[in-house]
């Protein structure tokens, strides 16, 4: 049986080491998981997040002009691989499980696998809409918030399945991490909004939040200290991604709420290469991680997609 994350987090007296992944594109291979792992093993993660993605829909220009609408599910298997690297290598596998895209009955039937296949660690999110078309009528069947979907889960715990049913078997309750966000959530109307969601979540049951990606170290302490202002005192795990490509100065702030602080900025501007960008983008991380493990910080949570050969230089030069 895997342990609990946060066991691992308060069992370890330094800053664990932790990374997430994308599932293949439909119909690759899971090698290219194993080689990411592979390639991490060597720094003892005590975890590996798995993402979970939601069909899309698609509009496809037909011979006569006509649009045909199409749903496409590009990167299945969240489940399957979470179980795959946990049988394979022993290392704790947390599946993330949203709501955007995914009915409640859908979730239901996700953990009755995942509790069958021995996995009970979960990070719960709400998920990104994009590229979602839910008739209003069907709203109903999903849930909204990342908050409905952790009531969800707390009452599976208790053997509580949809429409009050019981739920035989349970044997290991799900522990859960959640995220937060240092920056504001793109919806959020103000931070105090944020930090309200947090503690929300918390005292409903997240033993652990992860932040979403953040590149200015200040920002997050702030952030960490009005959470414990508020009560909140579970491990904040700062999520941290080196940047490798130019043209994520401009996305990352636009994708995630992310701010670049301007003496990163301008090194990478300066860049006329990927690779003179990727030794910048890994010189930045590894002065931040190593300001954050100074600060004692619970672990370091890596965003790897298109950057694990930069998460590889990084955990090498601070673990």
């Amino acid at each position: 049986m895997s342990m609990k994350v946060i066991d691992s987090i308060n069992a370890s007296g330094n800053p664990v080491f932790s990374f997430e992944i994308l599932p293949p594109l439909k119909g690759n291979d899971i090698q290219k998981i194993y080689n990411v792992v592979d390639k991490l093993r060597e720094f003892d993660p005590q975890y590996i997040n798995i993402t979970s993605h939601h069909s899309e829909v698609v509009y496809q220009t037909q011979d006569d002009g006509s649009l045909r609408k199409l749903t496409t599910r590009k990167r299945p298997g969240t489940v399957a691989i979470a179980a795959a690297i946990q049988n394979k290598y022993g290392i704790t596998a947390v599946p993330h499980i949203i709501c955007k895209g995914f009915t409640r009955e859908e979730t239901e039937y996700a953990l009755f696998d995942l509790n069958f296949l021995g996995i009970h660690n979960l990070l719960l999110l709400r998920g990104d809409a994009k590229g979602l078309e839910i008739p209003a009528k069907d709203f109903p069947l999903y849930n909204e918030h990342a908050t409905d979907l952790q009531e969800q889960v707390n009452l599976f715990n208790q053997g509580i399945g949809l429409n009050g049913v019981h739920i035989d078997g349970i044997q290991t309750p799900f522990s859960y991490g959640m995220a937060c966000y240092p920056e504001k959530h793109e919806e959020a109307p103000n931070m105090e909004s944020d930090i309200y969601y947090a503690k929300e979540k918390v005292r409903n049951g997240a033993s652990y939040l992860v932040t979403q990606m953040f590149f200015d170290n200040e920002k997050y302490y702030a952030f960490v200290d009005r959470c414990r202002a508020e009560g909140i005192e579970v491990p904040i795990v700062p999520g941290i991604k080196p940047v490798v490509l130019k043209n994520q100065l401009n996305v990352l702030p636009k994708v995630f709420r992310s701010d670049i602080p301007e003496a990163f900025a301008a090194e990478i501007r300066k860049c006329t290469t990927d690779d003179e960008v990727k030794a910048v983008g890994v010189e930045w991380c590894v002065s931040q991680c190593k300001d954050l493990m100074a600060h004692g910080v619970p672990g370091l949570h890596f965003y790897t997609f298109l950057a694990s050969d930069s998460v590889y230089k990084v955990a090498k030069a601070i673990y």
